[in-house]
């Protein structure tokens, strides 16, 4: 198993997402998209959208890996790999108490390069509104909106980063 160190004060690195925690990344992944203050009324007609299917962790190569800080799980993030040159940050979160301490931008920096090692010249992004500017200081280019899955008639922007050498 590969990990991935990056620089954030105490023990913290990067690693392949595994099967049996699958509860805790979907846990993690709700917590965080409330952290909007969104109703529960719109965190139900996500549920489904934010849940993680276990299918998806373990994979060789993994498309999913979790950030731990301190022997504890504190964000995630999957790619879809469905195109060779274009891969889709399927999903990014981190657990409340740990916004805004640097474990997001060492995710997205991650998944950049993971994207670009697999030889993809984009990475495609549909984020939350809230977020815009986390992606925009990790680089993205906003260039549109995509209707939300879970919300019908609610748009989300869309976001491209551009893989290729200049």
């Amino acid at each position: 198993m590969r990990f991935w160190r990056c620089r954030v004060k105490g023990e913290a690195w990067i690693r392949p997402a595994q099967p049996n925690e699958v509860q805790t990344l979907t846990e993690i992944a709700m917590r965080s998209k409330a952290v909007w203050g969104y109703t529960n009324a719109f965190m139900a007609a996500c549920r489904d959208e934010l849940r993680v299917d276990a299918a998806s962790l373990g994979r060789e190569p993994p498309t999913s890996y979790v950030r731990e800080y301190g022997r504890q799980i504190v964000g995630f993030y999957s790619l879809d790999v469905s195109s060779t040159a274009q891969l889709e940050l399927d999903a990014l979160f981190v657990d409340p108490p740990y916004i805004g301490k640097g474990h997001g931008a060492a995710l997205i920096a991650h998944a950049i390069r993971v994207a670009g090692e697999r030889g993809a010249s984009t990475l495609l992004i549909q984020g939350d509104p809230n977020a815009i500017d986390f992606y925009l200081a990790a680089g993205a280019v906003q260039i549109g909106e995509r209707e939300s899955a879970s919300i019908p008639g609610r748009f989300l922007p869309e976001f491209v980063i551009n893989l290729s050498p200049s």
